[in-house]
């Protein structure tokens, strides 16, 4: 897991993580408004749960920081084609309309950490969180509604995942969104049972 797991903490982003640690800074002003000033409302009205890494040699910096909430991928709102794509790996039998999920509504990495694979071994740690025995609920896919920018599109592509509509114009259909207007997210997605299928070549 690399630098995370050897030199970080992983903790509940609470009051105790806002009132101890300097302020989060990640380079994007959306996401620093968003753990500075909203987590704490975020979790009480029960929409997601914020958690952040902070640095074992110095508490008080967050190394990187996210928030997952309960979701899923509805398949009935996705053109033939890409329905086959995201069910290709489900038995038929288990065929549904909608297919348990977990949305990655926020992440970001300390901008002072950008280049030691934070962000690749953060999304690791989201993905085994989620495959492990221990987790209580049912969870088929990663889902994720990406700046529609090249930096955090390549980042997740690069971690796996694939969008879920093949073009824009597909995704503002599905979504009713004005087809003369820029996207400003892209829906994407991480099927988890490849996880599974890769501890089972091992």
């Amino acid at each position: 897991m690399g630098f995370l797991l050897e030199k970080c903490t992983f903790r509940p982003y609470n009051q105790e993580i806002l009132d101890s640690c300097e302020p989060f800074d990640c380079g994007n002003s959306d996401l620093n408004g968003f753990f500075s000033k909203d987590v704490i409302k975020y979790t009480s009205e029960l929409l997601g749960k914020s958690y952040c890494f902070t640095l074992d040699e110095n508490p008080k910096v967050i190394v990187c920081a996210f928030t997952v909430s309960n979701d899923s991928i509805k398949v009935q709102t996705l053109p033939n084609s890409r329905k086959k794509k995201v069910t290709k790996r489900i038995p038929r039998e288990k065929e549904t309309r909608s297919y348990p999920s977990v949305l990655i509504g926020r992440l970001g990495v300390n901008k002072n950490f950008g280049r030691l694979g934070v962000g690749s071994d953060l999304m690791d740690f989201i993905k085994s969180w989620f495959v492990h025995p221990g987790n209580k609920t049912g969870c088929r896919f990663i889902v994720v509604d990406s700046y529609n920018t090249p930096k955090p599109l390549l980042y997740y592509t690069n971690n796996g995942f694939e969008p879920l509509f093949s073009t824009e114009e597909q995704e503002k259909e599905a979504m009713n969104l004005p087809l003369d207007k820029p996207l400003k997210t892209r829906l994407l997605y991480f099927d988890l049972i490849l996880l599974k299928i890769e501890e089972q070549t091992e």
